[in-house]
């Protein structure tokens, strides 16, 4: 009734509404745009996320709100594949907003959460997109999700690290205040905050497992999804030296003060000051710039090795002595490199067949792999090609997909696993080798990068999608597997 549908909260009373998750009489209760930080605005930019502050009388949570700032993918414009990766709120500072689904009527007792993180580089997402819309879920399975969104971009990873108001990481803090307020107030949706688990996908998944690294995070949560993504990816962190000469560098850019050349940084007040008061368009629209070598699946604000959130390397950490750890699930999809190659790589189209010459697979090489010298990139050759063949446009363009799908994605993944299971965590996986029907790129790409998301968030359940039965099906049983899994591990 209408009761579950007014919550009290830390902050103050919220209302959500109800909506329709499948077939009737299958509903959820939605609460959209709840505010868990201060909007990170002015002096606040660039640093960790305060508490939001308690509102006078009810809020209403019935709508999502602004998606924080990002750039706009114009390759395939009006393109559908592409598109549903956009934002589709405008984009503002103020974007520190969190979304609850229950399930409707509420469950008799404290239901499991599945707290979602998405993915985007680092630089790009929003919990408001269509394809991560919680009802399904949560009705599917009587479960909570809960979405948030986080800074992304320079205006959540810029680190002058050591620099309070700056200390690179504050999008991941986004992420952990998050958490906190999940933990503080869940119980009041029907939750169970003892059973919280984690998921995510790339970023998101890469997300997950840095929380599972970071010793003031663990205490959130008891189980964590890693999807197609994980914490020691060659793409996923960098070290502080690093992390600080693209934030000169980017002063560089925009011609602030205080950064000199070469990525030094010769005055930090002055450049952050510089920073702060540049618009967040021109932020983005420099962002790229910042990379040391061209390539694919590199992004240039992520998180920094900085002493604190991230006390070593995830490689070290990882490494390093386990404690009763959390039961993890990871796995892949079928074609992790094609959605890369399409964006970066010479050769590749959305709309031919992409056949690959050896040429234009040598270049591919190294784009695939950009920080390999040349030995390295010798041997990536060697281990990929068919000398029989090597010639075979299909299987050059297989190649590269299976290069870049397997060192930004698979082999960190089964990395992360077989240390996480060395350090007794329990550790299952999955493979994710369906090509959804309606799938709009075309089959060279196979099940790109993204797409068991769908499925994950029982998008084939909404009847006006064109998933055949089977599909329906199929996502039925990924979305039993998730909820066991938070159930029971």
């Amino acid at each position: 009734g209408p009761e579950e549908l007014l919550v009290p909260t830390q902050g103050g009373p919220v209302r959500g509404f109800r909506v329709p998750a499948g077939p009737p009489p299958l509903a959820a209760a939605a609460f959209l745009g709840i505010p868990y930080a201060e909007p990170p605005l002015g002096p606040l930019r660039f640093a960790p996320p305060r508490p939001a502050r308690p509102w006078p009388g009810v809020l209403e949570a019935t709508a999502h709100p602004h998606a924080c700032f990002q750039p706009v993918d114009t390759m395939f414009p009006g393109f559908g594949g592409s598109e549903m990766w956009n934002p589709n709120r405008e984009m503002s500072e103020d974007c520190l907003y969190l979304n609850v689904w229950a399930p409707s009527p509420r469950p008799p007792a404290p239901a499991p959460v599945l707290v979602w993180i998405y993915g985007g580089g680092f630089y790009s997402g929003a919990a408001s997109l269509d394809v991560y819309d919680g009802r399904f879920l949560a009705a599917a399975e009587g479960v909570l999700v809960v979405s948030m969104n986080y800074r992304v971009g320079a205006l959540g990873f810029l680190a002058l690290p050591g620099h309070p108001e700056a200390p690179g990481n504050v999008g991941l803090l986004d992420q952990r205040l998050a958490l906190r307020w999940v933990q503080a107030n869940i119980a009041a949706f029907g939750g169970d905050p003892g059973a919280v688990t984690l998921f995510g996908e790339s970023a998101g998944a890469a997300s997950v497992g840095l929380h599972l690294l970071s010793g003031a995070s663990r205490g959130l949560f008891r189980r964590a999804v890693l999807q197609s993504g994980s914490p020691n990816g060659p793409w996923a962190t960098v070290g502080a030296a690093e992390g600080r000469r693209r934030a000169a560098r980017l002063g560089r850019l925009l011609g602030c003060p205080g950064a000199g050349a070469g990525g030094a940084v010769t005055n930090e007040t002055e450049l952050l000051g510089c920073l702060r008061a540049a618009p967040p368009p021109r932020l983005v629209e420099h962002e790229a710039a910042v990379l040391p070598q061209q390539g694919v699946f590199r992004f240039a604000f992520v998180p920094v090795v900085d002493g604190d959130f991230l006390a070593d390397t995830p490689e070290a950490l990882l490494g390093g002595p386990g404690s009763a750890e959390a039961e993890v699930l990871l796995g892949a999809v079928q074609d992790e490199g094609t959605y890369f190659l399409v964006y970066g790589v010479p050769g590749f189209g959305k709309d031919n067949e992409s056949l690959i010459s050896r040429e234009e697979f040598l270049g591919g090489v190294r784009l695939g792999v950009p920080q390999a010298n040349e030995l390295a990139a010798e041997a990536v050759v060697l281990q990929y090609t068919d000398w029989l063949d090597q010639d075979n446009p299909v299987k050059n363009r297989e190649a590269l997909d299976d290069i870049v799908g397997d060192h930004n994605v698979v082999c960190p993944l089964m990395h992360f696993a077989q240390r996480w299971a060395e350090r007794g965590g329990t550790v299952f996986a999955y493979l994710f080798d369906h090509r959804a029907s309606n799938l709009l790129w075309p089959p060279w790409m196979g099940v790109p990068h993204g797409y068991e998301i769908e499925f994950v968030f029982g998008q084939p359940l909404n009847p006006g999608l064109n998933y055949t039965a089977e599909e329906e099906q199929l996502s039925r049983r990924i979305m039993r597997y998730w909820g066991n899994f938070a159930r029971t591990g």
